[in-house]
């Protein structure tokens, strides 16, 4: 099996082959594209986004700077906003549903490497995919590590670092994000 398809398929593979690296350069590519055009070229930035992600709908927008590893596997829903400094790791799938808002310098990372020396020092790693329910806001700075969900209509509070799933309709925070109230 190849290694981008055990990535794909949530295995343990090796990032630096020569079809995941050039993966990871069109995107970065790309990012830096859309990084650099001025403000007002919107229909250019609109353009780079729906070819680097693996879905899109109508109406987005995602401030500069923005940066992921491969885009193919981000799907974002109808009314996505995120302001400056969005960073996806996604060698898993990140889904966000519709009316997602994300605040400054969020970051979400589906890859994980193995907690053993001796095997992280290989550069192996394997990657479990995020989900995001419609209705989701994140303040700034908030951190979303591999295999969580966050259920609908809930807030995550600025400076959490989300490790465990959210349901819906809370409002969480911390670090460990946790559950303080229900909406």
């Amino acid at each position: 099996m190849a290694e981008k398809e055990k990535m794909l398929n949530g295995g343990i593979y090796k990032p630096f082959v020569e079809e995941l690296t050039k993966d990871r350069e069109t995107a970065k590519m790309l990012c830096f594209e859309y990084n650099r055009l001025s403000p007002e070229k919107t229909e250019q930035r609109e353009a780079i986004i729906r070819k680097l992600l693996g879905k899109t709908q109508k109406t987005f927008l995602i401030e500069p700077n923005f940066y992921c590893d491969y885009g193919y596997n981000i799907e974002i829903g109808e009314n996505f906003y995120s302001n400056h400094n969005l960073v996806i790791l996604d060698p898993a799938k990140v889904t966000f549903g519709d009316n997602v808002f994300i605040g400054p310098n969020c970051g979400f990372y589906t890859a994980r490497h193995p907690l053993n020396a001796k095997e992280r020092i290989t550069f192996v790693e394997d990657a479990k995919p995020i989900k995001v329910g419609d209705n989701v806001w994140f303040g700034g700075n908030v951190c979303v590590l591999a295999g969580v969900t966050i259920g609908e209509n809930s807030v995550i509070g600025a400076g959490s670092v989300v490790t465990k799933d959210i349901p819906a309709n809370v409002v969480a925070v911390g670090n460990p994000c946790k559950v303080i109230r229900n909406l």
